[in-house]
């Protein structure tokens, strides 16, 4: 495990959590999971508290620590995505049970919000000529999931 690990609170769901996301990206799997030597508050002796994963080779921890704190926008997991294909997969992968918000952002069936960006995206956002990145921000602004054709459509002038 990584010195720092992202630590993610969970109603119940941490195995499945663990299994969906460990099954969607690459360089992923769960380590251990700790299960509970007694009976406590909202849970009984052999239910599962902690999974560790790794994520994209990051490493995570999932606990089931009850309900009352739900995930917000506040933070976010960020997807960089190579083209429109990949876009697509993450996309349509975390929409199963989520919910689309704006601008590439999406909130997956445990409540976590992600950003699904093309790689070309923040490149074109700080592209030297500003004209240029203002179209691309307009364009942008109007998405749900990126359209990477689209962006680039903006970057180069052209109406889409």
């Amino acid at each position: 495990m990584d010195k720092i690990s992202t630590f993610l609170w969970l109603d119940g769901w941490a195995s499945e959590a663990a299994e969906f996301y460990t099954g969607l990206f690459p360089d992923s799997q769960i380590m251990e999971r700790t299960v509970s030597p007694i009976d406590y508050p909202g849970g009984r002796a052999g239910d599962v508290i902690t999974v560790s994963f790794m994520l994209g080779g990051r490493s995570f921890i999932a606990m089931n620590g009850g309900p009352g704190h739900p995930f917000t926008d506040a933070i976010s997991l960020s997807i960089d995505c190579a083209d429109q294909a990949e876009v697509d997969h993450y996309w349509d992968a975390l929409a199963d049970g989520g919910t689309p918000i704006q601008c590439g952002w999406i909130r997956d069936r445990f409540g976590l919000s992600w950003q699904v960006t093309p790689r070309m995206l923040p490149a074109l956002l700080a592209d030297p000529d500003r004209a240029r990145a203002r179209r691309v921000m307009e364009a942008m602004i109007t998405m749900v999931k990126i359209d990477v054709a689209a962006i680039e459509a903006a970057a180069n002038g052209c109406p889409a």
